[in-house]
């Protein structure tokens, strides 16, 4: 009778090892206490990760329970959902959802790995915040064109305004929070508030018709009130402190409330674009259409070099702390 071995095959014995060695046992979250203060937020006393980890360990914390877990999981959604609408039905051309990912993308990497350092804290918050002010004039670029008049000179300056000032008040967050979100709150809110009211007006001048583009704009005009009550308020922790520091706080609400109306905006504009399409070309001419493309790019280029401005101006004034100096290998 032959002898049956049950032993694993010799690359299961070289594989899984290594595998193991890649995948280390993350450390629980800690709480407020234990993190640096530009890591924590107001009365959410606990679910934070220590700094200082291998890079690796915050990739994976994307599969552990913190404070962060939501906000990541939620941008990542939305950035699969676009990125599969970004290629169109068969048949019906471009999408535009291609403003919308560096937003989702960006925010889903800065609440995933930013708690390693401060530095990279701040790195990653100003990629971000660039992708907001891309976002913004992105969503002014396609109303322009397939749903509302836009003022695109204004559009851009609000646009690269919002990325200035959420640059300058995470650059002051170490000294002086309850201004910061007034500086972050008025141009990100003025920007918003532009492409929101010409969306408004829309709706208001014409008539609805069998196209489900007048409903999305609708439902991301109503989504626009409770993320910026989120955004103001932080609510619910605010009354009970410690309950909701994993689950349920208003940063998460808000990015929650954030990732549908992106996705409800981006879809009204995609029918927008369907329904403008014959007429495009016609309308704003080839030097218009590519004039208002290279706009696009510029406003990128200046907010992402307000941003690298800024970053080195923090590397400066508030250099890494030992304390949290990072001693261990990246990955």
């Amino acid at each position: 009778m032959p002898l049956v071995s049950f032993a694993p095959p010799s690359l299961c014995l070289t594989f899984l090892p290594r595998l193991f060695r890649l995948l280390p046992s993350l450390p629980p979250p800690v709480r407020d206490l234990e993190v640096p203060p530009v890591f924590r937020r107001p009365f959410i006393p606990s679910g934070y990760r220590p700094p200082g980890l291998p890079l690796r360990c915050y990739v994976l914390s994307l599969f552990q329970i913190h404070n962060e877990t939501l906000n990541v999981w939620s941008h990542l959604l939305a950035a699969g959902v676009l990125g599969f609408r970004l290629q169109g039905p068969e048949g019906q051309g471009f999408s535009v959802d291609a403003a919308s990912l560096p937003l989702v993308l960006y925010s889903a990497a800065a609440h995933l790995l930013h708690s390693r350092s401060e530095q990279l804290h701040h790195s990653l918050f100003f990629l971000d915040y660039v992708g907001v002010a891309v976002h913004q004039y992105g969503c002014s670029l396609a109303l322009s064109l397939y749903s509302a008049d836009v003022f695109l000179p204004g559009s851009a300056l609000l646009s690269w305004s919002s990325c200035a000032a959420c640059c300058y008040a995470k650059l002051r967050s170490h000294r002086l929070t309850p201004l910061n979100r007034k500086f972050f709150l008025v141009p990100t809110g003025a920007a918003s508030l532009l492409n929101i009211g010409l969306v408004v007006r829309r709706l208001e001048a014409q008539r609805w018709s069998s196209s489900p583009a007048p409903l999305l704009h609708l439902l991301q005009v109503a989504l626009f009130l409770p993320s910026s009550f989120f955004f103001c308020c932080p609510v619910p922790e605010r009354f009970a402190p410690g309950r909701f520091d994993i689950i349920g706080h208003a940063h998460q609400l808000l990015h929650l409330l954030s990732a549908l109306r992106t996705l409800l905006q981006q879809e009204a504009l995609f029918h927008d674009f369907l329904w403008r399409r014959p007429a495009l070309l016609r309308q704003f001419g080839e030097e218009r259409l590519l004039l208002a493309c290279s706009s696009f790019c510029c406003l990128t280029l200046c907010c992402a070099a307000t941003a690298a401005s800024v970053q080195r101006r923090q590397q400066i004034l508030f250099p890494v702390s030992k304390s949290y100096s990072l001693t261990q290998p990246w990955f």
